[in-house]
C-alpha cells in the first residue's frame, strides 16, 4: 500500500470514513438496514465528492456476509471489510461489481451488451451492482436503452448512476433514480483529512500550508490529497516541515505579499505606482491570470473580514484562512481605511479585469484599467 498515492491509499472503505456527505450516508444506510434497497441510484454532484467512494461502499454492504450495525449518528450499518466478498470488492475483482465509465463505453453496443449481462445471476453474491460513471456522456440511443433496463430490473441488479452534469442527463432517466446530491467539501473537512492523512504518514505541514491545499482544491477531497501527495514528495528529501510557501511554489501561486503590496498603492491613490509595480512583477514571471484570481480572493477576504469585524487571526471565519499573522494583520489595517461600498465596488472593478483577461491582446491592460478606475473609488 505504502506505493500508492494518496487518494487511493486513503480512499474511505466504511461509510463512517466518508467526509461531507452525511445526508447521503444516513439515508443509504437506512434504507440498507430496513431493507429498502432502491434498484436505481443516482449520484450527482461536483468531482471529488465522493460519488464512487460511496458507491462500491454500498455494493460491499449489500453483498457482505457479516455487515455490522453501527451505533453512530450517521450510518446504521457497516460493512465488515473482512469476509470474502467484501475483500474482492476492494482488491478490485470482484465479479458482482461492475463498473463502467461512460467517458470511453457511451454506445448503444456496450448497452446491449449490458443488457444482456444483466441477466446472469451473481456468482456469489446476493446483488450484481453496476456502477455507471460520468453516466451524463452516454449517447441518446445508449440512454434509451439503458432506460428500459432501468424501468424493470431484475431483482439481483443495483444500478447507480454517477454524475457531474445532472442537466445532461435524460429526465426519464433521472425520474427511474433514488437521486443525491453531493456537495463540495469545506475547507475544514478537507483540513481535516489532511492532517489525519499527515499524522499517519509522519509529515510534518503548517497549518496555513494545508489551508491553501484546500483552498485551490475546489471542494474536492481527490485534488486535494493530490496536492498533498505532490508537497510530500517535494519536501522528502530534506524532511523539514511544509510551509505555504512551499505549497505557494508547487502550486504556481501569487505570492500574498506581491497582491498585498498592490493593493497598497490602490489604497494609496496610487494608480501610476500600481501600474508600474503590476508591470514589473509580469516582466519577472507572474502569470497575470494568475495574479487577478489571487488579487480577488483578497480582496475578498478583506471584505469578509470587514463586514466581520474579526479582530484576531486565532478566532478568523472558514473563508480566510493560508494568512500569516502578519499578513492578516495588513489586510485589517487596509481595509480599515476603507468602506464597505467602496470595497465592494473595488472587487467588482477587479472581477470584470480578471474575465477580460483571456480576451485581451493585452493581457494586463484590463488590471491597469481596473487600477486606475479604483484609485478614483478609494
Amino acid at each position: 500500500m505504502s506505493n500508492l498515492v494518496l487518494y487511493r491509499k486513503y480512499r474511505p472503505q466504511t461509510f463512517a470514513e466518508v467526509v461531507g456527505q452525511e445526508h447521503v450516508v444516513k439515508t443509504i444506510t437506512n434504507a440498507v438496514s430496513s431493507g429498502m434497497l432502491s434498484h436505481a441510484y443516482l449520484f450527482t454532484g461536483p468531482k471529488g465528492s465522493g460519488k464512487t467512494t460511496i458507491a462500491r461502499i454500498l455494493a460491499k454492504v449489500v453483498n457482505c456476509k457479516n455487515p455490522i450495525s453501527s451505533k453512530n449518528l450517521i450510518s446504521s450499518c457497516e460493512p465488515c471489510n473482512k469476509c470474502a466478498s467484501c475483500l474482492e470488492i476492494m482488491a478490485g475483482n470482484s465479479m458482482d461489481l461492475i463498473e463502467i465509465d461512460a467517458a470511453s463505453h457511451r454506445g448503444i453496443d456496450e448497452m446491449r451488451e449490458l443488457k444482456q449481462g444483466i441477466k446472469f445471476v451473481p456468482t456469489k453474491s446476493q446483488y450484481r451492482v453496476f456502477i455507471i460513471d460520468e453516466a451524463h456522456q452516454l449517447t441518446k440511443e445508449a440512454a434509451n436503452a439503458l432506460l428500459k433496463t432501468l424501468e424493470e430490473p431484475p431483482a439481483h441488479a443495483i444500478f447507480v448512476l454517477a454524475t457531474t452534469e445532472i442537466h445532461k442527463m435524460i429526465p426519464t432517466i433521472i425520474s427511474r433514480c433514488q437521486r443525491f446530491d453531493f456537495r463540495k467539501l469545506t475547507i475544514e473537512e478537507i483540513v481535516k483529512k489532511l492532517n489525519f492523512i499527515c499524522e499517519k504518514e509522519k509529515i510534518k505541514i503548517e497549518k496555513p500550508a494545508l489551508e491553501l491545499i484546500a483552498l485551490n482544491s475546489g471542494g474536492a477531497m481527490r485534488d486535494a490529497e493530490g496536492f498533498l501527495d505532490q508537497a510530500i514528495t517535494f519536501s522528502i528529501a530534506n524532511k523539514k516541515e511544509i510551509k505555504a510557501n512551499d505549497i505557494k511554489d508547487l502550486l504556481g501561486l501569487v505570492e500574498i505579499n506581491l497582491v498585498s503590496n498592490f493593493f497598497d498603492f490602490i489604497c494609496a491613490k496610487k494608480p501610476a505606482k500600481a501600474i508600474e509595480f503590476l508591470n514589473e512583477i509580469i516582466d519577472k514571471g507572474s502569470d497575470v491570470q494568475e495574479f487577478a484570481k489571487s488579487l480577488v480572493n483578497y480582496l475578498r477576504q478583506g471584505i469578509i473580514l470587514k463586514v466581520s469585524e474579526l479582530k484576531d487571526i486565532d478566532n478568523q471565519i472558514p473563508v480566510i484562512v493560508g494568512l500569516t499573522k502578519e499578513e492578516f494583520q495588513k489586510l485589517q489595517k487596509q481595509t480599515a481605511g476603507l468602506k464597505e461600498d467602496e470595497l465592494h465596488r473595488v472587487i467588482n472593478l477587479f472581477m470584470d479585469a480578471e474575465n477580460k483577461i483571456k480576451y485581451s491582446s493585452i493581457p494586463q491592460l484590463p488590471l491597469e484599467l481596473a487600477a486606475i478606475e479604483s484609485c478614483g473609488v478609494v
